[in-house]
């Protein structure tokens, strides 16, 4: 067959996490509250930042736009299982496939630029204090903002052409609860050589990159906390991390789990139980992390109630 985007196959059905209808009425249920958590916990995390002026700083900024990356990340995937719990499985178009795809990997990649540039921005708030208005201004702010989604935006359009360019000519069920890159290829009747490594070496670069800055900035910073003489001044300055480090130490850990550990690590029921982690579970848990353990965001949000109710 001629290699190009001429497919004989025109669905892909998605199998899920299981066939067994009572674990599916029992998931459909849990992941629906996962998912209502989400969407209650990212929207006020957006909206109370955005509404309390005591909230409008870069640090803040940049967790306004993380909690959107989060709405994006899950509402691309999270819905469509519930689908398929209902449906015992479910069936996309290829375009819709690749459309999914595409959304996936922008929001999964902004959220790497993000917490990067949040990183970043505690280094710059910690080890140069004086600095940090003008180093962290609006227009900077906005700048660091832009490149994280363009950044999502270029991976997702690169994972995007190249599965484009996928022939499907045999099979079309992928034993998986969204259309993940690697198991279209594993459907393909293409020569996929080269269009494996072009995604490979794109998301490779940024996670790299990211984890590059991030690393940086905090050995910067905790240099710095090491060389204060202030107890209090210490716990002070580590304490505004704290959430940060938790966050990337989740969302990190499983990516590299997936995409930076050989396949031979791990089974396909592992893969999608660690994938359901960083598609579901983490974006319901980082509006938690960040309100949980931060005295202004719980300070604005007791005001905000009190104002509400009285």
């Amino acid at each position: 067959m001629e290699i190009g985007n001429h497919t004989s196959v025109t669905e892909i059905i998605l199998l899920g996490l299981t066939k067994d209808p009572g674990i599916c009425a029992i998931l459909f249920v849990i992941f629906l509250a996962f998912y209502t958590v989400t969407l209650v916990g990212n929207i006020s995390i957006i909206a109370l930042i955005r509404t309390c002026s005591q909230l409008h700083t870069p640090m803040y900024l940049f967790l306004s736009h993380l909690a959107f990356v989060d709405l994006g990340f899950s509402s691309s995937v999270t819905p469509i299982m519930l689908t398929g719990f209902l449906r015992y499985g479910m069936m996309l178009p290829v375009t819709g496939c690749e459309a999914q795809l595409c959304f996936v990997v922008l929001f999964g990649t902004a959220e790497c630029f993000l917490l990067a540039v949040m990183a970043y921005d505690r280094y710059m708030a910690i080890c140069s204090p004086l600095l940090y208005p003008t180093k962290m201004s609006p227009r900077v702010c906005i700048l660091l903002v832009g490149v994280s989604y363009i950044g999502g935006c270029v991976n997702g359009g690169t994972f995007t052409v190249c599965s484009a360019s996928l022939s499907f000519c045999g099979p079309n069920e992928i034993d998986h609860f969204f259309c993940d890159f690697t198991p279209l290829v594993k459907l393909s009747c293409s020569d996929v050589s080269i269009i494996q490594i072009i995604p490979s070496i794109s998301a490779g670069s940024i996670i790299v990159v990211t984890v590059f800055v991030i690393s940086l900035s905090y050995i910067f910073i905790l240099t710095t906390i090491l060389k204060m003489r202030s107890t209090e001044g210490r716990h002070k300055a580590f304490s505004t991390c704290t959430s940060h480090l938790t966050a990337v130490t989740l969302y990190y850990g499983t990516i590299t789990f997936i995409y930076v550990l050989p396949k031979s690590v791990y089974t396909t029921h592992q893969n999608k139980i660690i994938s359901v982690f960083y598609t579901v579970v983490i974006p319901m848990l980082n509006p938690l992390i960040y309100s949980l353990r931060n005295k202004d965001v719980k300070e604005a949000l007791r005001k905000a109630t009190v104002r509400r109710y009285f």
